[in-house]
């Protein structure tokens, strides 16, 4: 009696400790993403509206307009932060997904009906947790195939991205105006970047100027190349200077961030191993106890206080994986 009277309240602190904990290392990069991006605004502004000494020249006002375009693309990116998470469709264009709101419902429905058949036919699990099993999967499966096609499809356009830039690197150098180099790109290139650029150039071609059609890119591709590569041409739509310079730099970049990110991944290898091996531990032992010595461990599963335990570790687990996960995942 004195013993679960002593662990009720030790249950209690460990499980808000985890719940704090897992809510941390969910809102940490929001705040400190909101923390950065106040002070890069701090900074262009300062910069920005210091006053000029005697007459403006071609170089101050090229600095000044390349101060206002970061200004604005640093508070439209600020903009998009604030906002809510995208919508379903745009996650499905985003992911090439040709579906409609009511298919993705349908594929949900079927996705269930599935699932809890295939849980029901299992025997001796019973109606309910077979009817939460088709409901988990109906809800899950469907948004995590979309989610996962839209990751893919971004990482191909990424390492397709600076290649296209290369070949508008190449036209411009020979004398092609830049639509024609974009039309290049949406002609030969690989997709998605193919197919983005199809779209861009169209977008042209109906009458929208090139900056602001450029400037629709990061809203399809969410990517920094995409953002870096709007934020060049809007400047050199604004100040003018050599755009085969900037672009040409603008692909070394890219590339160099590919390289660190090769790196980071190699160096980071260990550390995930560690961490898998970590999480899986438990698990094992605990599987590895009750193959062994069932009645050992049964009473986690047969007694109230098992259950408060098990929910306890169970807390503390998923925040330990989360923390780990937050730990290894590098973001340059």
């Amino acid at each position: 009696m004195q013993s679960s009277v002593i662990l009720l309240p030790l249950t209690f602190l460990l499980g808000a400790g985890s719940v704090g904990g897992l809510l941390l290392a969910i809102l940490y990069p929001r705040l400190t993403t909101g923390a950065t991006l106040d002070r890069q605004l701090e900074l262009i502004a300062a910069s920005g509206t210091a006053p000029l000494r005697g007459p403006a020249t071609d170089d101050s006002r090229r600095k000044r307009a390349v101060e206002v375009t970061l200004r604005e693309a640093e508070e439209k990116l600020k903009s998009k932060g604030k906002r809510s998470k995208p919508s379903l469709l745009l996650l499905m264009r985003q992911g090439n997904i040709r579906w409609s709101r009511k298919t993705y419902y349908l594929i949900c429905v079927a996705t269930g009906i599935v699932a809890f058949l295939l849980f029901l036919s299992l025997g001796g699990l019973g109606m309910l947790p077979a009817v939460g099993f088709g409901a988990a999967a109906g809800l899950l499966i469907p948004n995590w195939y979309v989610k996962v096609t839209r990751t893919r499809r971004f990482k191909r356009f990424s390492a397709e991205f600076p290649n296209a830039i290369d070949v508008i690197v190449r036209g411009i150098k020979s004398g092609l105006p830049l639509g024609d180099c974009l039309k290049i790109i949406a002609a030969e290139t690989q997709e998605p970047v193919k197919g983005e650029f199809k779209t861009l150039v169209e977008d042209h071609m109906l009458g929208m100027p090139l900056d602001d059609a450029v400037q629709r890119l990061p809203d399809r591709i969410p990517l920094s190349e995409a953002s870096f590569f709007a934020i060049v041409i809007a400047i050199q739509s604004r100040t003018g200077g050599s755009l085969s310079e900037a672009l040409g730099n603008l692909s070394r970049v890219l590339r160099e961030r590919k390289k660190m990110e090769a790196k980071i991944k190699a160096m980071s290898g260990e550390a995930k191993a560690s961490a898998g091996i970590i999480g899986a531990l438990p698990v094992v032992v605990a599987a590895l106890l009750y193959a062994t010595s069932p009645e050992y461990i049964g009473l986690l599963f047969t007694t109230q206080t098992g259950h408060i335990v098990m929910a306890a570790c169970g807390l503390l687990m998923l925040g330990g994986t989360l923390m780990m996960r937050k730990m290894i995942n590098f973001d340059f």
